[in-house]
């Protein structure tokens, strides 16, 4: 009795210190999921130490715990019922009047022995559900944001669990498991990379804007959405869902609820509208009733005419059948309309705001053949070039080999005369891909390098001289944003893909860029013309943008996003207030997808009507707060379902044609509106003459 009862004591006493462990646990991951602890600058160690897990993984139990705090990782999807949307279109002032002379029409004519007046309220509403249906048409075809972005997310992914390693559905993931992440996966959560395993090369320009695939070092943070082009490691997930980068894109995007200038305009007439009928209708009754002491069917019928023929009943129709005529229009001209007012908008849109990678630019390394700086004697910048693509891939090609072996007249020439005896592929280590290859026309064997600056120098064996003069143009070229690439080439003598070769001779640098579209800079300079400034918003590094600019004669006035924030190092910037800084910019560098939807929000509280061009997942939260929402040929499914016109052509010259056209189409809606308000007034006097 007495051993069972020390057990019961010790038993009793160890309890609460369990349940504080438990608590401490549960408030740890809290924490995490209220983003009160940085998950993405802290040491991986402090990472596990945060999430409570370890590099062998989590449980099945562990991950339906984890669950129940982070939820699912996937976007939430709101459902909104068909028939409330469809009636939502019947709730504006110019439907309230038209509804309530629809019920007067059958519940208040009816004396003095007549009948209701059946059809005006059967005129009236048809009207209704005649503006409804189209309204309700064009709505439905936008679709649905969430879907779209959730597209975009990983749906399966490899996850160590119990010890076990399986593929799972990505929506299981919790921040603290173990995933695998390699050539061609797309990242299924934010999630930090371990410390034993190959540097990665990530594509994430659909969520940053940076053209090329960015290098993530062991220690680094992953994005989810983003695709892996090289490499294979373990990764730690810190962020799943609506708490992920992408996640927070798409929470963005659907909490912008956007009533365009259009509807304010209607709405401004439908106002007007009810007060003036309003006025009229108590003067009547008051001298109709209470001083002429009328019948009660003859006020009747004399109100009916105010209120019905005192509204332009007909206007919503007609403007909304006048947009579904210019939606076709524009769709000719390559320019699909999904939401019909955005023709308004884009008549009197002041400032267009354009992301670069893919809208401006192409989206495609290319070389600058001017800029070709050539080191060995004897040898024409085209033959450096030339140099570089047999250094490349023809197939299963990175973007750098894609772009040397496209700058060549014809692909072919990167093997032609020539028989490939060995190809060293790019490695994190030498970080240069090499070719051997035997000469057709004589049999010696050359071997050619393309790769980092530094690599190929010390590859070379550079004497000082050659190495300043290097890294002059190097410094040069950084300056303006370009990526340096350079080329080496030697002798095989010994005819063997094993040989060290003699030595080797520096060839040249080149220059690598995202080049313009070759009708950006004339589409700029026709918006200027038409009184729309442009503004580049882009993720790439800031020397990049300006030479983008530059390029595109739009300006160098670039600003990095920290300067939105006052947290730039400059004290000229610093003193600029927010809204001063955004309306005297050429553009900003280095943004996120918050950076954007706030520069478009502080220039629609500028009063300016902001269009908003854009590709990627990291475009669309501002693409939907935008008055006018551009998505570009080959946009992302994001940023199509987030934009009010979708271009079908590529390049910005069809927004040209589509400012034209929609400023042709507002000016008839404006000549009918014009024309119906001062028929207001005669109805007014004809109403009031019975009483006067």
């Amino acid at each position: 009795r007495i051993r069972t009862c020390i057990v019961g004591r010790r038993g009793l006493r160890g309890s609460p210190s369990a349940s504080k462990m438990a608590a401490a646990a549960a408030e740890g991951l809290e924490r995490i999921k209220n983003e009160a602890v940085d998950l993405e600058n802290i040491p991986v160690e402090e990472v596990f130490e945060n999430l409570q897990c370890s590099p062998a993984g989590l449980t099945s139990k562990d991950g339906q715990d984890r669950i129940a705090v982070f939820g699912p990782n996937k976007l939430e999807e709101k459902k909104e019922s068909e028939i409330l949307k469809f009636l939502g279109f019947m709730w504006n002032p110019l439907s309230w009047v038209m509804e309530v002379a629809a019920i007067m029409a059958i519940a208040l004519a009816n004396g003095g022995g007549r009948p209701p007046d059946w059809q005006d309220f059967v005129g009236i509403i048809a009207l209704l559900l005649l503006n409804s249906t189209i309204s309700y048409i064009e709505e439905s075809n936008a679709g649905s944001s969430a879907k779209a972005l959730m597209a975009n997310l990983a749906p399966k992914t490899k996850v160590l669990r119990d010890g076990r390693w399986s593929e799972q559905d990505a929506s299981i993931l919790v921040p603290g498991d173990i995933i695998s992440i390699k050539l061609g996966d797309i990242v299924p959560a934010d999630a930090r990379l371990l410390l034993e395993g190959d540097p990665l090369k990530i594509d994430q320009s659909a969520l940053t804007g940076e053209s090329l695939p960015v290098t993530k070092n062991p220690g680094d943070s992953v994005y989810s959405g983003s695709t892996c082009k090289q490499g294979e490691i373990e990764a730690v997930v810190i962020a799943t869902g609506v708490h992920t980068f992408f996640g927070k894109a798409a929470h963005l995007v659907d909490s912008t609820n956007q009533v365009g200038h259009f509807q304010k305009v209607l709405r401004a007439i439908g106002n007007f509208c009810i007060g003036a009928i309003a006025i009229g209708m108590i003067v009547e009754i008051i001298v109709m009733y209470f001083i002429q002491h009328r019948r009660y069917r003859d006020g009747i019928d004399n109100l009916l005419v105010l209120l019905i023929g005192g509204i332009p009943i007909a206007m919503p129709t007609v403007l909304s059948v006048t947009m579904a005529i210019g939606s076709h229009r524009l769709s000719k001209q390559g320019a699909i309309t999904k939401r019909m007012t955005a023709i308004e908008e884009m008549a009197g849109m002041d400032v267009l705001c354009s992301d670069k990678t893919g809208t401006l630019t192409l989206n495609k390394l290319s070389v600058d053949r001017n800029l070709i700086e050539v080191f060995a004697v004897g040898v024409a910048k085209d033959e450096v070039l030339l140099f570089a693509a047999m250094a490349s891939r023809v197939e299963n090609q990175d973007a750098i080999d894609a772009a040397m072996v496209g700058m060549l007249a014809d692909p072919k020439e990167a093997r032609a005369g020539i028989l490939e005896m060995h190809f060293l592929p790019f490695n994190p280590v030498d970080k240069r891909t090499a070719l051997t290859y035997q000469d057709v026309a004589d049999g010696t064997w050359h071997r050619v390098s393309k790769g980092a600056p530094e690599q190929i120098l010390e590859l070379c064996n550079c004497r000082d001289d050659v190495k300043n003069k290097a890294h002059a143009i190097i410094d040069k070229y950084a300056e303006r944003g370009l990526r340096s690439l350079a080329v080496a080439r030697q002798e095989v003598p010994e005819k063997s893909k094993d040989s060290s070769g003699g030595a080797w001779e520096f060839v040249g640098l080149l220059p690598l860029l995202d080049p313009p579209r070759h009708d950006s800079a004339e589409t700029i300079k026709q918006a200027l013309n038409l009184g729309v400034n442009v503004k580049m918003i882009t993720g790439d590094q800031l020397a990049i943008a300006k030479e983008t600019g530059r390029r595109l004669g739009m300006g160098t006035n670039m600003y990095p996003s920290s300067a939105l924030l006052g947290q730039s190092v400059h004290e000229s910037i610093v003193s600029l207030p927010v809204d001063e800084l955004i309306e005297k910019a050429d553009g900003f560098a280095g943004v996120f997808p918050e950076h954007k939807y706030e520069i478009v929000k502080k220039l629609q509280q500028m009063k300016h009507i902001c269009g908003m061009t854009g590709d990627g997942v990291n475009d669309a939260p501002a693409l939907k707060k935008a008055d006018i929402g551009i998505a570009v040929a080959d946009a992302t499914d994001a940023a199509r379902s987030a934009s009010d016109i979708v271009l079908t052509e590529p390049g910005l010259s069809v927004i040209i044609s589509a400012v034209l056209t929609s400023r042709a189409i507002f000016q008839r809606m404006k000549n009918y509106t014009v024309s119906i308000l001062p028929k207001l007034t005669n109805i007014l006097q004809y109403s009031l003459r019975p009483i006067m």
